[in-house]
């Protein structure tokens, strides 16, 4: 008896365990809208990976490895910052209980302008074959500071993205498109 509630019992923590550790590495979200087609239709399930953007305080980890060298507001990721040409899912930064789904154009130091409808990063016309439905609106040019984003959806004349209400915080974004899931004929990775 007492050995069947042990048994049940370490089934159980891990069981907990493993949901813990997925629900914190992996999110699905349902898609609204338009602005990603073709890339990503509406009412697809897309899975998110949150790990790829986590950042580590590197005075905190210095505390733990006294050989790490650190100073204030130093941070490492635990792969990578948001990249260009990444879809993204983030809150939105005029209702962060809102979220959106976006493909990162501009990463912080780069500046970013719109032409009639053509996106320049760098001074330089980026070669965007994955835009649909390409809108005539031009923007002025802008330099993104740290931690600053501009992202753009994929189907530009359906989208409210950066070009309407400015840039992403990195703290607002949830993490990275990993796989359209559902429907399972739409089964894709990015």
């Amino acid at each position: 008896m007492l050995r069947a509630f042990r048994e049940t019992l370490q089934t159980v923590l891990l069981a907990l365990l493993l949901f813990a550790a997925l629900q914190g590495s992996v999110q699905n979200y349902r898609v609204e809208g338009s602005s990603m087609e073709p890339t990503i239709e509406s009412n697809e399930y897309l899975l998110v990976n949150k790990l790829v953007y986590y950042r580590i305080d590197k005075v905190r980890l210095a505390r733990y490895f006294p050989f790490i060298d650190a100073k204030s507001g130093d941070v490492v990721y635990l792969f990578h910052p948001p990249e260009r040409g990444d879809i993204v899912v983030f809150h939105y930064p005029q209702d962060p209980s809102r979220d959106f789904v976006k493909r990162v154009i501009g990463v912080p130091g780069d500046t970013v302008a719109i032409n009639n409808g053509r996106v320049y990063v760098n001074g330089l016309p980026q070669d965007e074959q994955y835009v649909s439905n390409l809108a005539r609106s031009s923007m002025d040019r802008i330099t993104l500071a740290a931690e600053q984003y501009f992202v753009l959806g994929d189907n530009r004349s359906h989208s409210n993205d950066s070009k309407d209400w400015g840039t992403v915080p990195l703290n607002n974004m949830v993490g990275s498109g990993w796989i359209t899931y559902w429907p399972l004929s739409q089964l894709r990775n990015f």
